[in-house]
């Protein structure tokens, strides 16, 4: 029988899921492999969730027709138990996590974790499965996300890059930090620090990033397309990763295949992404499970380590991503999970 994968839900917009099934279907493509968002088609010989989906009857009843499923997840979602929040997004954050978690005690064949940070997470707040389980990385393309390219870092200044889907709400504490962390590298740095920010931010944010730091160089670049992040993170000397407790960044995957390396807290899986002189991951220094301010002064320290021995981090950075984080690589990954 032909090998047809199904993916649910068909995603669009910003977001890490939104980019994993793009390359997801980019490798699908390549190696003539059929694909569908469609879980009645009855020539679904495998089906791929990427997280959750509200189409709970008809997987259940691919289930029943014996179609092997296979839940891909990474984090859960967890602030809303820590800030004031809405009652109405309250509930909204709690539903999701219930149904990935119905789905993965009662649909799944399979599970695919994107980090041991993921795996460990979910096994804490929803208790061990029996169900196979494995971990596989994100990955990206080599080819397209290189240090190879006519972009290069500027030389009269430094650039700390930020590249997050959106930074408002509770994720604009990230920003702020960045604010932070720019502003110390400013009192450090003999050159120039710039800090870029490739994300969905309001106005609203903008203009408290311009009173709580009216003297940084803040360059917005709002939200661009995907196409144009290789030239972006090649032409960056650090990319500093936002996103707390992050299950697998592609942001941070992205960078280091370009051979940009990261600064970031050890919070999530960011410690498992970006070692062996890749960048710098340092202690956050509070509980940032409670979305406690961060110590800034480690981390400008290690992006200033980073800075002065640019050339070095770059290349350990992009021999990370050549080792671990190959698109081929997952998509293998995946196919032979779907597979079992």
């Amino acid at each position: 029988m032909k090998k047809q994968i199904c993916l649910v839900p068909k995603l669009s917009g910003l977001g890490g899921m939104v980019s994993f099934q793009a390359k997801l279907i980019q490798g699908m493509q390549a190696r003539n492999i059929a694909y569908t968002f469609d879980l009645r088609d009855r020539n679904n010989t495998a089906i791929l969730v990427i997280g959750g989906t509200r189409q709970i009857i008809n997987l259940l009843l691919a289930k029943s027709r014996k179609v092997p499923i296979i839940q891909r997840l990474n984090g859960m979602n967890w602030m809303h138990k820590v800030e004031k929040t809405p009652l109405r997004a309250y509930l909204k954050a709690e539903i999701n996590n219930r149904t990935l978690a119905f789905i993965r005690r009662y649909a799944a064949n399979r599970i695919i974790y994107q980090s041991e940070f993921s795996r460990d997470w979910w096994k804490r707040e929803f208790g061990k499965q029996n169900t196979p389980h494995q971990v596989i990385y994100n990955g990206v393309d080599l080819n397209t996300y290189s240090p190879v390219g006519p972009e290069t870092p500027p030389q009269d200044h430094f650039r700390i890059l930020i590249v997050e889907g959106h930074l408002s709400g509770a994720n604009a504490r990230g920003l702020h930090t960045a604010l932070r962390l720019a502003q110390a590298l400013k009192a450090k740095s003999d050159l120039p620090i710039e800090l870029m920010v490739v994300a969905d931010v309001s106005d609203a944010v903008k203009a408290e990033a311009h009173l709580a730091a009216p003297d940084l160089w803040i360059n917005w670049r709002g939200v661009v397309p995907r196409e144009a992040i290789p030239g972006i993170d090649r032409a960056a000397h650090v990319l500093f990763s936002t996103d707390l407790n992050a299950a697998c960044p592609n942001s941070v995957i992205e960078a280091l295949a370009c051979g940009l390396p990261v600064v970031a807290y050890d919070t999530g899986a960011l410690a498992e992404l970006v070692q062996d002189d890749a960048g710098k991951v340092v202690p956050y220094g509070a509980d940032h499970w409670q979305l406690e301010d961060p110590v800034i002064e480690p981390l400008a320290q290690a992006a200033l380590a980073i800075l002065h021995d640019n050339q070095h981090f770059r290349q350990h950075a992009r021999k990370r991503a050549v080792t671990s984080f190959g698109l081929d690589a997952m998509v293998d990954s995946y196919l032979d999970a779907l597979e079992q």
